[in-house]
Parts: C-alpha cells; sequence; structure tokens
C-alpha cells in the first residue's frame, strides 16, 4: 500500500499528527520501535496536560492511541532502519519488520532522557527516578529529593524544586557544576539545597521504594549514602535521528535543524517533538509540533497534485 503520511514515532507528537493528518483524509502509518505514548507513559501522574485535572501517564497514552486509531490510522510496532526515495519521488521506510512506502514522512521519533546505567535502575524510572521538575516536582513537595547532573538544565530544575522540597541535594561528576553562574549562586544561597561535586554515583538505595544513592567522591575514594525519597536525573538527552541523518539536518547535538514550521531540509519530511532542536519539550509543545508537522504534509501533498 501506497501511504499519503508515514509517521515515525508514536508519541504525543506522531500520533498528534496522525489524528490530524486523517482529519485531512490522507492515508496514515504509524511506526513506533518501542512503547506507543512515548517518554510520558513513564510517568504516574501527570497534571499539566490541557483538559486533564490528572491522570497517569499510561492513561494518555491509551487515549492517544484510542483517538489515532479511531481516526483511522494505522500503527505498527517496529523500528525503522533507513529511508530511501524511488525516481517516482516516493519514500521506502525499511523495518525490521518489512518494507512500508509512502509520499510523506513525518519524523517523530523523539529524544531519551540518558541515564547512569546503574543496575536496577530501569526499575525505578517512573517509580522514584523523575527527568521533568515541571511534571513531577509537586510530588515530592516538602520531601528529600537528589538531582544529578550540574548544567544549565539541571539548574533549572533544581531551582524549580528548591521552592518545593524539604531538602535538595545536587550530585555533579565533574569537580564543578556547569551552569550558569548566576543559576549557580541562586542555588548556593538556598538554605535546603547542597551541592556535592567531584562524586560518581555507585548505586540507587532501596528495593521497591527509592531510599536514596550512594555516591563516591573521586577524590579520596570516599563513600556516601545520601538518603531522599525520589531523584531526578538531568545528565543529558539523546534524539532518536541517527538513523535518518541522510534526510534530515542535524545541529552539533544530533536534534533536527528545524524551525516551528517543521520542515526539514528534504521535501516531503516533516519533523515533529522532541526530536526537533527547540527549547521547551513538553507534552503540549509536542502535540503542537504534530498538529503543524501534519497540516503541512497535508499542504505537500495537496500541491504535489
Amino acid at each position: 500500500m501506497l501511504y499519503d503520511v508515514m509517521i515515525i514515532g508514536g508519541g504525543p507528537a506522531g500520533l498528534t499528527a496522525a489524528v490530524y493528518a486523517r482529519r485531512a483524509s490522507k492515508s496514515v502509518l504509524v511506526l513506533e520501535k518501542e512503547t506507543f505514548g512515548g517518554q510520558i507513559t513513564f510517568s504516574p501522574k501527570v497534571e499539566n496536560i490541557p483538559g486533564f485535572t490528572e491522570l497517569s501517564g499510561n492513561e494518555f497514552a491509551e487515549k492517544l492511541v484510542d483517538q489515532a486509531l479511531y481516526q483511522g490510522a494505522e500503527l505498527e510496532s517496529c523500528e525503522v532502519l533507513s529511508v530511501s526515495r524511488g525516481e517516482d519521488g516516493t519514500f521506502t521506510l525499511k523495518t525490521d519488520g518489512g518494507d512500508y512506502t509512502g509520499r510523506s514522512v513525518i519524523l517523530a521519533s523523539g529524544a531519551k532522557h540518558r541515564t547512569l546505567g546503574i543496575p536496577g535502575e530501569e526499575a525505578f524510572i517512573g517509580n522514584g527516578i523523575s527527568f521533568c521538575a515541571v511534571c513531577d516536582g509537586a510530588f515530592y513537595e516538602g520531601r528529600d529529593v537528589i538531582m544529578v547532573g550540574g548544567g544549565n538544565s539541571a539548574l533549572q530544575e533544581a531551582l524549580l524544586l528548591s521552592e518545593l522540597v524539604r531538602k535538595l541535594v545536587i550530585v555533579q561528576d565533574l569537580d564543578f557544576l556547569t551552569g550558569e553562574e548566576k543559576m549557580q549562586n541562586q542555588l548556593r544561597a538556598c538554605k535546603n539545597v547542597e551541592i556535592f561535586t567531584g562524586c560518581t554515583v555507585e548505586a540507587y538505595l532501596g528495593e521497591e521504594e527509592i531510599r536514596g544513592l550512594r555516591v563516591r567522591f573521586k577524590a579520596d575514594g570516599t563513600v556516601r549514602e545520601i538518603p531522599a525519597d525520589g531523584v531526578f536525573l538531568a545528565v543529558g538527552l539523546i534524539p532518536q535521528n541517527e538513523p535518518f541523518a541522510d534526510w534530515v539536518k542535524l545541529d552539533g547535538r544530533g536534534y533536527a535543524d528545524a524551525g516551528e514550521n517543521c520542515l526539514s531540509s528534504t521535501p516531503g519530511i516533516f519533523v515533529a517533538g522532541d526530536c526537533r532542536a527547540k527549547r521547551i519539550r513538553q507534552v503540549a509543545t509536542a502535540a503542537a509540533d504534530g498538529a503543524v508537522a501534519a497540516l503541512a504534509a497535508c499542504n505537500y501533498l495537496d500541491r504535489a497534485n
């Protein structure tokens, strides 16, 4: 089958794009290599999605999937390995489950949060480990938390957390914080904030629930256990764009170099969501990208007819 729109990624951006493209009467295929719903599925409780007082990330993902299916989109679980283009201008996506062909592509592959790679870490994600203070900070109000990371993103998250939690400990593996000096000074002035640099996280404490971290200081090899009710990780993001680098211009960090119009460097390929170079990465902005990319793809197809 020749699809009008093929969407790589089944997170909020990709599924929103599917809804908009189907409402424009285009045939749509969504390909997702992991979990439909994307990173939001790791959040046990979400309160910043328009229209919902609160719901779990899984509930929101299910609603997105149901909406896309109701509109008539096709969803397949497979990993896209490469993209090619025929002489007739159509695109072929080679996946680990077969090949698919379409007239346009929306890249909504997202970005993964970097983790520490410590044994048992996966089991705590969404159950004591968080990545977004805006999303999850309120759940730790009046409690003790640890922020792992010392860059701008980590310090921005830490400033927000410092206003909510009883105690915040910042842990950085380098011997210094790398975020802006102004933010560093603001955090150092907070009475409930303690900063440890030059230390490596060795283990998560706790079994069913996180109880803190065990860290080792590089200078003298001493080990310390830091108690906490939750851990926030801000050690970077990994955009999932590598298989598409020949088709979409990437910036120095691997994000698709596309603006708010979601147009890529290749006509017929559009970009939406966290895989795109942007400052704010939230569910609402991902959905907005999905709508913009879908309408741009529909305009491209209509002009080609």
